[in-house]
């Protein structure tokens, strides 16, 4: 008989190594096991074996039961009826009342009928449900019967008494451990719930199905990462998160500093005026506002010109925003003395890595990092987050063409390794929120990307003339939504690769080509995922990047260690980055970003 493999660091078993065997369990039928986990349904059945179960003991009530209570006792079905309509017993067994005077306690004994209580238990190691089955006699039901009580049952295992999805269930023969829960308070009480309803509890939504597998291909995708670099001899470098070095027009950026604890010469904290704080506060909280108006229009389907309407009353609000803000930070950060700064100069919390992994990739060849990054916009969107997990690559003696060719095949293998590892959280997340993941991870691992330049897209939309965009399709545009959906779904029908774009469009690291125009940086685009990959051949000629520094108006000084790689042994380096967010998005077909990380932080909303 097959023996059962336990956890190496407790003595219970994981449920996965009970239900993901091709058997599915059957062959540890008889095997005595300790499982552990959040009970996700339950159902409550009497006892066919009341006769051969150990007597009940008598109930001594010390004050009179109505009716209702007896029966209730009595009959395990209606104590779920009482349940569902809110009349039922609660988690923790009141206390009795006390005895009325000058009255005799009574004695008589009241049997309640023996019940089985049926669990499905899971402990986030896969995505099906083991049945636990739980006699009255052990336990008092009603403390087990609710959704996200946590128990620790030893049993044995054995075939399933009743038709159902698997061949196994836990006969319980003792509890262990009982987690009660405060259901009238707990958010996910309910069987059914929403990604938007769960939201506001990042601390506890893993305990669902939904999350719990988003959360499982997270896991996936960095153990993949890794393996994919290590077996193509890639280094993995640390980078930092605290920098001095700004991306000036390219990201707005959090900036760390300890002088707001700091008082100014007469002990009070030195501020600029409160009426312009006050301004700019009453401004985003008319953002958050107009913000909920348009999801509201959108979910009811309402006219499109009240809808539009709707949208640029927001973008006005957010571009006053934007500029109170900058007169704020401005007015303030001129008062503020850097020089007695915990770092004595101004640092922020980084937006990429990749400025400080091409140090290590000029020393070490073929490096990879994988960490947060920081990005404060404050613009409201379904698709940004104040903080992401990017991974980010960068080689040594490498042309466009490589890096393009690399980038490629590590979001095909990441997208094999979602498919080969996490079929089932897949086919359970086709069920609950896009029925195409499957096959559009297929199609993308099976697809050879289409290479097109930036020139060529537009030539594609310009000629596109049964359909309007927003932006006017003309040179120097950046590619919207709507451009790039439209070349991945229309025209080409599968992944393309957009590279050669306008040097304007892009960072001052990048390579300019010979034409002065065009930068080599490519982007990949996905159907349903738009953007997962962006990447660049950086500029190697110290004259070239000085130039770019120069016309930008970038504060020299603050580049001067990153202009060191090109005085000292300067070489051609290539390098990408993709958010994992994004990669998860695409994978599973979430419409909101905030549901593909463990703890999202956006604009105005910060949560444990």
């Amino acid at each position: 008989m097959a023996s059962v493999e336990r956890f190496k660091y407790s003595n219970r078993v994981v449920i996965k190594s009970i239900l993901g065997r091709p058997d599915g369990g059957l062959g540890l039928a008889g095997e005595r096991v300790v499982v552990g986990g959040w009970v996700k349904l339950f159902k409550e059945k009497p006892n066919k074996d009341a006769s051969q179960a150990p007597a009940p003991a008598v109930v001594s009530v010390a004050h009179d039961l109505t009716c209702s209570e007896v029966l209730m006792l009595r009959m395990p079905l209606l104590r779920n009826l009482a349940r569902i309509f809110g009349k039922g017993v609660s988690s923790t067994p009141p206390p009795l009342p006390p005895p009325k005077q000058p009255e005799i306690a009574d004695k008589t004994p009241v049997e309640p009928v023996p019940s089985v209580a049926f669990l499905l238990v899971n402990d986030g190691s896969c995505v099906a449900n083991l049945q636990v089955v739980v006699d009255s006699n052990m336990v008092l039901l009603v403390q087990v019967m609710a959704i996200g009580v946590s128990i620790l049952v030893e049993g044995v295992l054995e075939q399933q008494s009743e038709p159902g999805k698997h061949l196994v269930e836990l006969k319980a023969e003792k509890i262990l451990h009982v987690g009660v829960v405060d259901s009238k308070n707990y958010p996910l009480a309910k069987a059914k719930i929403s990604l938007e309803s769960i939201r506001p509890s990042p601390h506890l939504r893993v305990r669902t199905t939904t999350v719990a597998s988003i959360t499982r291909m997270r896991s996936d995708v960095s153990h993949a990462t890794h393996k994919f670099f290590q077996n193509m001899g890639f280094i993995y470098v640390h980078m930092p998160i605290i920098t001095t070095t700004g991306f000036k027009d390219h990201s707005r950026m959090f900036q760390v500093t300890t002088l707001f604890k700091r008082t100014d010469d007469k002990g009070e904290l030195s501020t600029v005026s409160n009426r312009e704080n006050i301004s700019l506060e009453v401004v985003k909280g008319a953002i958050r506002e107009k913000s909920k108006r348009v999801d509201e229009l959108k979910r009811s389907d309402s006219n499109k010109e009240v809808l539009l309407a709707a949208l640029g009353d927001l973008q006005k609000a957010n571009e006053l925003a934007l500029q109170l803000e900058e007169q704020w930070r401005s007015a303030y950060v001129a008062k503020m003395d850097f020089t007695k700064d915990f770092f004595s100069c101004e640092a922020y919390l980084s937006v990429s890595a990749r400025l400080h992994l091409e140090s290590y990739a000029c020393g070490l060849s073929s490096v990879y990092t994988v960490g947060p990054v920081f990005q404060a916009n404050d613009s409201p969107s379904k698709k940004q987050l104040a903080e992401m997990w990017m991974v980010e690559v960068e080689l040594a003696f490498a042309e466009l063409e490589d890096i393009m060719n690399c980038a490629e095949e590590f979001l095909k293998f990441l997208c094999q390794s979602i498919l080969d590892d996490c079929l089932d959280d897949l086919k359970f997340l086709s069920k609950k929120v896009d029925k195409s993941c499957i096959t559009r991870l297929q199609s993308l691992v099976s697809s050879a990307f289409a290479r097109i330049s930036y020139t060529e897209a537009l030539e594609h939309l310009k000629k596109a003339t049964d359909k309007t965009f927003k932006t006017k399709v003309e040179w120097g545009i950046n590619l919207s939504d709507e451009h790039e959906r439209f070349l991945v779904d229309e025209i080409y029908k599968q992944p393309i690769i957009v590279y050669d774009y306008p040097k304007e469009l892009k960072p001052f690291y990048v390579h300019v080509k010979d034409d002065g125009k065009t930068v080599s940086a490519f982007d990949i685009i996905a159907p349903k995922g738009g953007v997962l990959v962006r990447g660049s051949r950086k500029e190697e000629r110290l004259d070239m990047i000085t130039a770019r520094i120069q016309e930008l108006g970038l504060p020299k000084e603050q580049y001067d260690w990153y202009l060191d790689l090109r005085r000292h042994g300067t070489v051609k380096h290539s390098g990408f980055s993709l958010a994992i967010e994004d990669l998860i998005m695409f994978a599973v077909g979430l419409e909101d970003i905030n549901d593909a990380i463990p703890f999202p932080r956006t604009c105005g909303y910060i949560n444990a």
